[in-house]
């Protein structure tokens, strides 16, 4: 959706064009009628099965602007929503800084998440000074939270302050709460553009290629294998166990596993497993090396045991603790087989998401912001950006949400690479 098609555009030339002339790049900018489609795929020459491939448009820099940066007043807002993630305020300073560079005269930044929307003491003035920095940090400047106000009440804040870019930054979640902001600003007539860029380690979101944070966090969850091997080979009859991040699938989990390159079983929530079969495979893994590497994701505690009804604030249902329950299962049963066993338990949960963006998430994160300020100053609305078959593309909110988490398949190459890795078998 483009606001040009309720509001008058100022057709503003952009203040990048010069910049960008200068240095040979005016084919750069982008065009109305430059789209990508989905990469094309066949499975050999006897495939003949119907596929569907979506067309995106593509994002970047515009030469003509919807809206007047100049205009007296006028200001963008940054919102941080849900669970912390590596890149977010590498995020919020791309942000800013390229607004600025835009010519806007006032950012605001959102404190406590969509709550923090009608409190007037939690926002604040950014400015490239005050931001310049925050890329080194871990977390979010803006406080993150959980939770959802009335999404009216946020449209008329958003009107009052005259705010006509609103920046999201979060998950599913969030982009529907996204997505009802951007339908109540159109109900009370509220010219504002509402951009998402999609934030989740897990990795789970649809259709792009990979969200920001999910490289950090497998780099930090790979230390923590590397930790759990360390303590299962140096200490007699010893088995290292890792738990990780991985609510609804196991990205994580497999590729820090497949990147440690020492884990002997890894499970994820897409597997079936029978306990028993794990168990007795353990205790092989035991009797022909002495010592064994095992990691599980979070979201194993609703399939390996079984979770209450409870949910957290954001909605997600509160699973039962897999880590502390696997390894009271195999002490037990390495007990009941008079084998002598040692278990060193490793959670780094939080720590693989509280850490600053490594090289790649930094590039990444500074990317995707500067997309989503190319795409709302061009005045496009309802979107989040992403990087769909390596090209950058402007995605409909309603395209993410509510299609469910992306999952590693157990027919992909991702999961055979996983299971060629560890040499497990298959424990349904």
């Amino acid at each position: 959706v483009n606001l040009g098609d309720k509001f008058p555009s100022k057709k503003m030339e952009s203040q990048l064009k010069g910049s960008l002339a200068d240095q040979s790049h005016g084919s750069l900018f982008l065009r109305d009628d430059w789209w990508t489609t989905q990469s094309f795929e066949r499975g050999g020459s006897t495939d003949n099965a119907p596929r569907n491939y979506l067309q995106f448009r593509r994002v970047g820099p515009s030469q003509t602007l919807h809206f007047d940066t100049n205009e007296p007043n006028a200001a963008a807002a940054i919102v941080t929503c849900g669970g912390l993630c590596p890149g977010l305020n590498n995020v919020i300073r791309e942000i800013v800084q390229l607004l600025f560079a835009y010519g806007m005269k006032k950012v605001y930044g959102i404190i406590g998440g969509y709550k923090g929307c009608v409190l007037d003491d939690q926002w604040v003035q950014l400015t490239p000074d005050n931001v310049e920095n925050i890329h080194k940090l871990g977390g979010s400047i803006l406080v993150s939270d959980r939770g959802n106000p009335p999404h009216s009440e946020i449209a008329k804040v958003m009107q009052r302050r005259n705010v006509r870019q609103f920046f999201v930054l979060g998950g599913d979640g969030t982009h529907k709460g996204a997505m009802s902001s951007f339908t109540s600003m159109t109900e009370i007539n509220h010219e504002c553009a509402v951009v998402g860029v999609p934030k989740t380690i897990d990795n789970d979101i649809t259709l792009v290629d990979q969200t920001f944070g999910f490289d950090t966090a497998c780099t930090e969850a790979r230390k923590a294998i590397d930790s759990a091997y360390v303590e299962a080979t140096t200490n007699a009859n010893c088995i290292g166990l890792v738990k990780l991040m991985g609510r609804h699938c196991g990205w994580i989990a497999a590729l820090a596993s497949i990147a440690a390159r020492n884990a002997d079983v890894c499970l994820i929530p897409e597997m079936n497993i029978n306990l028993e079969k794990l168990m007795d495979y353990v205790t092989e893994v035991m009797k022909r090396q002495k010592y064994a590497v095992i990691v599980v994701a979070e979201g194993c505690g609703d399939t390996i045991i079984s979770s209450g009804a409870g949910t957290d604030a954001g909605g997600n249902k509160v699973l039962a603790d897999v880590g502390p329950f696997l390894k009271d299962a195999i002490t037990k049963h390495m007990k009941s087989l008079k084998m002598p066993c040692s278990i060193k338990y490793i959670d780094p949960t939080y720590m693989i998401r509280a850490v600053p963006a490594n090289a790649f998430d930094s590039t990444y994160c500074s990317v995707l912001a500067q997309m989503a300020v190319h795409a709302a100053l061009a005045g496009y609305t309802g979107i989040s950006v992403g990087k769909v078959d390596e090209r950058y593309v402007m995605l409909p909110i309603h395209s993410i949400v509510d299609k469910g988490a992306r999952k590693v398949e157990l027919t992909g190459r991702v999961f055979e690479r996983l299971m060629t890795t560890t040499g497990q078998p298959n424990l349904a």
